[in-house]
């Protein structure tokens, strides 16, 4: 591993910052980049091994992701762990806050447990190139599926809100607009730039208010899905927005929560795997940890930039069909060419 390459950091980094968001699996592509480039980077890059410096390495990226995501959300983060220490002060749940910080720490609970008992075991037996390529085409049809077949109910507030920004887009309108329109800017002076609902803090308590209405049952639901992403190449993100749609969240509120549920879990799998870094798996590559780590990061940034904005009017749909081919094309490739 001494001879990871700043290329290899290089690439390796941004791919896991944008695939660890888009709902593409990051360690699906971990495992599948090496084995489809071949040469140094196979041996370089395999995750599958037992103690691999590859793991120390991506634990770095993991640790720079999530410190995007905490810098992305970073208004709802303070409100959120603000409502957890509030309620166990005050020995209630009664806020928004409080309701949805409970909520995230239920639904974290199952892939957490999971994680801790069966991560080793999973990367080790499903962490080779043919089994991710073919669990890559998985995740395809999940998210095919889950498009194809969303219930009513996240149809229906996929049509709420639409219906509601319509409103709040009207001119006589009495609150605040979630996606504004440009003003009007008088005669020789330019317009005022629009401005997105993510430039808005009040779009952000509004999501979490609909989000702190789904109830526990159903958190524990979408939480659980997340236990699939242990596979490699089945997507976090993902299959809890799969799961998130057929509970009856709109698809940007899916997002939204897959999105929130995800930090801790990444940043807790990457501080429990910090020792490592420090010790004989990260010697020699420290800087090419470094140098991935902050591509990961900014690449982690622009992509849930990207998405929220993204999802508010497109499908995963896309998404699902990329991952339909990209697997059965590395199957092909991995058994018939290599």
């Amino acid at each position: 591993m001494t001879h990871l390459t700043y290329l290899e950091a290089g690439v390796v980094g941004l791919v896991q910052g944008i695939t660890e968001m888009f709902p593409i699996s990051s360690l699906g592509h971990n495992v599948l980049i090496p084995a489809l480039v071949g040469g140094s980077w196979a041996q370089d890059l395999n995750v599958a091994t037992p103690e691999s410096p590859y793991l120390a390495f991506i634990v770095g990226l993991h640790v720079a992701t999530a410190i995007a995501l905490v810098i992305y959300f970073w208004r709802d983060w303070v409100r959120i762990v603000g409502g957890f220490f509030s309620s166990i002060r005050h020995r209630r749940v009664q806020t928004t806050d409080q309701r949805l910080a409970w909520l995230i720490i239920l639904a974290t609970i199952p892939v957490g447990l999971v994680g801790l008992a069966f991560e080793h075991a999973f990367r080790v037996i499903f962490g080779k190139p043919v089994i991710a390529a073919v669990f890559l085409a998985v995740n395809g049809v999940i998210l095919i599926a889950g498009e194809r077949y969303r219930s009513k109910a996240s149809l229906a507030a996929d049509a709420a809100l639409r219906e509601a920004r319509a409103r709040a887009a009207m001119p006589a309108a009495p609150t605040r607009p979630l996606h504004a329109v440009p003003a009007a800017a008088p005669a020789g002076l330019p317009a005022d730039p629009p401005r997105y609902e993510r430039d808005d803090p009040d779009a952000g308590i509004q999501a979490d208010r609909r989000l702190a209405t789904m109830g526990y049952p159903r958190a524990l639901v979408i939480g659980s899905a997340q236990i699939l992403a242990l596979l490699a190449g089945i997507s976090r993100d993902g299959v809890a927005m799969v799961a998130g749609m057929a509970r009856g969240l709109s698809r940007e509120d899916a997002a939204r929560f897959a999105f929130l549920l995800a930090t801790p879990v990444i940043l807790a799998a990457g501080v429990l795997k910090v020792p490592d870094l420090a010790g004989p798996l990260g010697a020699g590559i420290r800087g090419q940890i470094l140098f991935g780590s902050v591509l990961s990061g900014v690449g982690a940034y622009l992509s849930v930039r990207f998405l929220l904005r993204y999802l508010r009017t497109r499908t995963l749909t896309p998404f699902g069909v990329y991952c339909l081919i990209a697997g059965l094309a590395s199957v092909a490739f991995l058994t018939l060419v290599r």
